[in-house]
């Protein structure tokens, strides 16, 4: 992105093109990792682009080697606005303008889940799609009991959840987790021209189908969110979870006891 044109919301920044496509990219190089404060500012940007009347289309991005690699363990931020991360998540699924997302690295735990919020993912064989939540004995957040189930289908989606398996790029496009598949150098490019697509039909129309398309969603985000907070806040108290999590920082296979 060129600095001189572009809006920041934190670490989130934002470029309007001449060809009626917005650029949103998240701006904690190499991995992404995700806070309250980060998830809210995606949603204001998606939101006030929907209302600037220069954009139709948005490609979602982020710099660096990874898309997004999840939250930061132990780092819990307080968002300003004190709304909870998954409220700032369904705000984001909320937003009414269409959205390509450019997976060049990891989308991982809650990256995945704000891939998902996504109409459509270009990826790189070097992409890594992992709903890693139960390799870390916790339960899985950002609405991706729906939002994956309904992208891959039931079986594909308990397989990733219970699992954890990472998908790469090409696989994902095989089940339907990505859209197309391209070089490493192309992944942006390519989000582009899917978006700038998009933006070149009638706008008002896109607008209708898709909230046609996606009617009660948020709903279903905000229900799923409801009991995964539960589940979440439960499971954070258990000793899986912290063996998990130190698992997970000294790259080795956890030890799950069931307590």
């Amino acid at each position: 992105m060129a600095d001189g044109n572009t809006k920041r919301y934190g670490d989130v920044a934002v470029e309007i093109g001449d060809d009626y496509v917005a650029t949103v990219e998240l701006c904690r190089p190499p991995d992404n990792y995700f806070d309250t404060a980060l998830v809210a500012g995606v949603g204001e940007a998606l939101h006030d682009l929907a209302k600037d009347g220069r954009t139709r289309a948005i490609v979602l991005c982020a710099q660096g080697k990874h898309f997004c690699a999840g939250a930061a363990l132990g780092r819990r931020e307080e968002n300003p606005s004190g709304r909870h991360l998954y409220d700032e998540a369904a705000h984001i699924f909320a937003a009414p303008l269409p959205i390509v997302a450019a997976i060049q690295g990891a989308a991982i735990g809650g990256g995945l889940g704000l891939a998902l919020a996504a109409d459509f993912r270009v990826a790189a064989p070097e992409a890594r799609f992992s709903a890693n939540f139960a390799r870390l004995g916790f339960h899985h957040g950002f609405g991706t009991t729906v939002t994956l189930p309904a992208i891959v289908g039931q079986q594909k989606a308990w397989e990733m959840l219970f699992t954890g398996r990472r998908v790469a790029g090409e696989e994902a496009v095989a089940i339907g987790l990505a859209d197309r598949l391209v070089p490493l150098e192309d992944v942006r490019a390519e989000a582009h021209r899917f978006a700038a697509d998009i933006a070149a039909s009638g706008p008002l129309a896109v607008r209708s189908i898709r909230e046609t398309v996606r009617r009660g969603l948020v709903d279903k985000i905000m229900a799923a969110t409801d009991h995964e907070k539960s589940e979440q806040d439960r499971l954070r108290r258990t000793a899986d979870f912290a063996e998990g999590v130190k698992a997970t920082a000294e790259r080795r296979p956890p030890n799950f006891e069931g307590r």
